[in-house]
């Protein structure tokens, strides 16, 4: 753990150790706890499989194919939702199949969703970069939009584009009470915050500089992290002052809380699966 501010030192213990689960990836992403069943869920982008690892315990396929899932979260039901880079679609899994809820805007294909959210009243909020039309991450192909956006799925299915004006929108998470919405511009290299008011977003000013950022969560204290070069970059809720980094030896592409007391965070850092004991809980995806 890196500190730059005395504060990070109550976020991680100075001596906390990180742990390697496993390292035989290609390049994984997408990382969530199950509350109830006690489970990781992750995506392999390149490798095109959805991997579950039982904390304490063995690593399995969940889903081959995955179509290059990336992002994925759980819904209130407990179902999940993932971002596919191959098809360019959204879609929801309740364990029995697998439904898209979102492919197209205007008639026109999706770029490639990449990450998601789930707020309490159903919504579904995603970013669509094209990074997924891009190389090992993806299929190339032609882009259909002349965009990349900012998008929510309203609890009865209705597509709404939010915001454009984004250089290649990545992470993305809602605030403690779900009135505002940040927003990794990873190009760009910083991360907005919008006000959220009933499915529409305003503002998007600059909240925090940060090198890369890619997947987006807060803790139960409402502090941002931001996977990226070097481990996940905490930045205080206030004011987004970088508290420091929770190390990784390759580039963080995203992180989830979990254990029985979300104490327990774990990285997805390139090739390898890590864990490391925090201070600070996360929040349980539903």
């Amino acid at each position: 753990m890196s500190a730059v501010d005395p504060r990070m030192n109550e976020i991680v213990a100075a001596d906390a150790s990180r742990e390697v689960i496993s390292d035989q990836f290609n390049f994984i992403e997408g990382p969530i706890w199950h509350p109830k069943e006690q489970h990781l869920t992750f995506s392999d982008i390149p490798e095109n499989k959805l991997y579950r690892y039982q904390d304490g315990g063995d690593i399995s396929v969940y889903r081959d194919p995955s179509e290059m899932a990336n992002g994925n979260t759980y819904d209130q039901s407990g179902r999940i939702i993932s971002c596919l880079h191959g098809t360019s679609q959204v879609v929801r899994d309740d364990g029995n199949s697998v439904v898209t809820i979102a492919s197209h805007f205007e008639g026109k294909e999706l770029n490639s969703p990449n990450d998601v959210v789930v707020a309490k009243d159903g919504s579904i909020y995603f970013t669509d970069p094209t990074y997924g039309r891009m190389g090992q991450h993806g299929i190339e192909r032609e882009l259909q939009l002349d965009f990349r956006g900012v998008y929510r799925i309203s609890p009865n299915g209705d597509l709404a584009l939010l915001a454009s004006d984004f250089n290649q929108p990545n992470g993305l998470t809602l605030d403690l009470n779900e009135s505002r919405l940040y927003v990794a511009d990873t190009s760009n290299r910083h991360v907005r915050v919008f006000q959220l008011d009933q499915g529409t977003l305003s503002g998007g000013e600059i909240f925090c500089e940060s090198p890369a950022p890619d997947g987006l969560k807060i803790d139960s204290l409402g502090n941002l992290y931001a996977g990226g070069p070097g481990g996940v970059h905490v930045y205080h809720h206030d004011g987004g002052t970088h508290l420091g980094v929770i190390e990784t030896p390759a580039f963080c592409a995203n992180f989830a809380w979990g254990g029985s007391d979300y104490q327990t965070l774990f990285m997805t850092a390139s090739t390898t699966l890590f864990k490391i004991r925090v201070l600070v809980p996360g929040l349980p995806l539903f």
